[in-house]
């Protein structure tokens, strides 16, 4: 082994499989590479490009934490943690002010709170149903024929927020052809499904509460409509980091397995 304080955290989602290796506390590299049928070689895939992008070897690695769905086959890491965990522990390393996050993925959404220190204080997760996930989205950009990466563009050319009232998919889509049938504007329709979403985000947040500053990560929080409604619906600002918001959960994983070596008192203590 040598030297180098190295560290990895590998996030097994839904659609997309994330690796972050840290040194000496600060990112050095990263990858993202969609998730296929096999979550080990996922995860070694990931955690490899990552590796690469570190100019690292995975000997150089003193410990190695998995986490997201695909957890429970990481026969790589050291040691497994829920994502809620990870994305709390990754959103206090990029914005240590963060007391509240959203975390959107491709088929669960999270409302989390967090104290000072990053640890989780309390949290909801809808995880039932596709609304308020990446899924939905993916579902009205199809209603729309446009890629799922133009729908935030097109919700923010909107001139008034079109209400959609149902928050059950198929409902909703069916609620959106009609109103395109009867000559409504699609921007207008589409920040009216930013809408409705956020709305269904705020009673997962009637049970945790909020408090500022709050951070919106996972794959959905690239969309700037999205954020936009959420910040309108919940009547709060959003902080914006400048890192991808899709490795939040494999930051914190990486964080968490420095502080898991660290504590086992192989390594004089650095902060992470």
């Amino acid at each position: 082994m040598t030297n180098i304080n190295a560290f990895a955290g590998v996030d097994v989602g839904s659609l997309g499989t994330k690796a972050v290796i840290l040194v000496n506390g600060e990112i050095a590299g990263s990858s993202l590479i969609r998730t296929g049928i096999n979550s080990v070689e996922n995860g070694l895939e990931s955690l490899e490009k990552a590796l690469d992008s570190a100019n690292l070897k995975k000997e150089d690695l003193k410990y190695i934490v998995g986490t997201g769905y695909g957890r429970i086959s990481a026969p790589y890491a050291n040691k497994t943690i829920t994502e809620i965990t990870c994305h709390a522990k990754g959103a206090h390393y990029l914005h240590p002010a963060t007391r509240t996050i959203i975390d959107m993925g491709g088929q669960d959404c999270k409302a989390i709170r967090v104290d000072e220190e990053g640890n989780v204080v309390d949290f909801a997760m809808n995880d039932k149903c596709a609304a308020g996930t990446g899924r939905f989205l993916e579902v009205m950009a199809n209603v729309f024929k446009v890629d799922i990466s133009e729908l935030g563009p097109l919700a923010l050319k909107a001139t008034q927020v079109l209400p959609v009232s149902s928050t059950c998919t198929v409902f909703a889509e069916s609620e959106t052809v009609s109103l395109l049938a009867r000559g409504e504007k699609p921007e207008d329709i589409i920040i009216g499904v930013h809408h409705a979403i956020a709305n269904r985000i705020k009673g997962l947040f009637s049970r945790v509460g909020i408090q500022s500053d709050v951070f919106f990560s996972g794959g959905v929080a690239k969309n700037t409509g999205m954020r936009k409604a959420l910040e309108e619906v919940l009547e709060v600002r959003i902080a914006n980091p400048e890192n991808d918001p899709q490795l939040v959960g494999a930051i914190g994983a990486a964080v968490s397995a420095q502080r898991l070596y660290e504590k086992s008192g192989n390594v004089s203590q650095r902060s992470a």
